[in-house]
């Protein structure tokens, strides 16, 4: 695996003065993800949790449903050398080929507006309306839960974090990347290589604001309620909505906004 880290001379600029000191800043490297021998996308990530990352981004796409769907994930052997920035997906026959993207994908895009709301609503696994709820309290004790997880972030400052954690408040998985989008994509696979999926009686937690691609790659994992650090769009909200999820945003402990379905939070009026 690449390093996720590197160490790097900076200036320190305060009122004070100029301090010279060292700093770790947080890796950005391609990966090209390939699917049964064809190349299907490159994205900008920080190593680790790679295999996750492509079978997470191969679900949001379409690509893949389930476990079953994946015959291998491995890195790409050149001339007997593992290469850490190439992952090669072998798919049961049944999958049908995919077409490749034809461009880079950054470490913060998610669906780049190419799907509408109806049609993202459409591929959602519906959220079961069972009366089943998350208590108030696992939901304010999110961000503090994450941070065992948070290893990079601690480092560098520079790391997102995705963490899926169940209505008893288990954490379940954490992963960090310097893409929102990806962070949320290695837990979703992590999910799926283990088989969890859909995820129900789930909270999807990421530190970041909840856009529109989060919202979509939970609604297609059948995560019910996703709760954000920062702010909601309106198409998150709208997407939500349609979906039948609950949408949580500035989550900062004992203060969060509900922004849909607030049923699903026990102790919310």
């Amino acid at each position: 695996m690449g390093r996720r880290t590197v160490k790097r001379r900076t200036r320190m600029v305060r009122a004070e003065g100029t301090v010279r000191r060292g700093d770790e800043i947080l890796v950005e490297e391609p990966l090209e993800i390939r699917v049964d021998g064809a190349p299907y996308s490159t994205t900008m990530r920080t190593p680790g949790g790679d295999f996750d990352l492509a079978a997470g981004f191969l679900h949001s796409e379409g690509v893949i449903a389930e476990a079953d769907d994946l015959v291998s994930v491995k890195y790409c052997r050149l001339n007997g050398t593992e290469m850490y920035n190439i992952v090669e997906v072998r798919t049961a026959a049944r999958v049908e080929a995919p077409c490749g993207r034809s461009h880079l994908v950054n470490s913060s895009c998610g669906v780049c507006g190419k799907r509408t709301v109806e049609e993202i609503a459409g591929r959602a696994v519906r959220v079961p309306e069972d009366g089943r709820t998350v208590d108030g309290s696992v939901v304010a004790g999110l961000a503090e839960d994450m941070k065992p997880g948070q290893e990079l972030f601690a480092k560098t400052g520079g790391a997102h974090a995705a963490a899926l954690v169940d209505f008893r408040g288990e954490v379940l998985a954490v992963r960090e990347d310097i893409g929102r989008h990806n962070a949320v994509d290695k837990v979703v696979g992590w999910a799926l290589r283990e088989g969890a999926l859909p995820l129900s009686e789930t909270v999807l937690a990421v530190t970041s604001r909840a856009s529109f691609e989060i919202v979509q790659k939970a609604a297609f994992a059948g995560v019910p309620v996703v709760s954000a650090v920062s702010a909601p769009s309106s198409m998150a909200v709208s997407l939500a909505e349609e979906a039948g999820m609950t949408l949580v945003a500035f989550n900062r402990g004992e203060r969060y906004n509900v922004y849909t379905r607030p049923e699903r939070i026990g102790g919310v009026a």
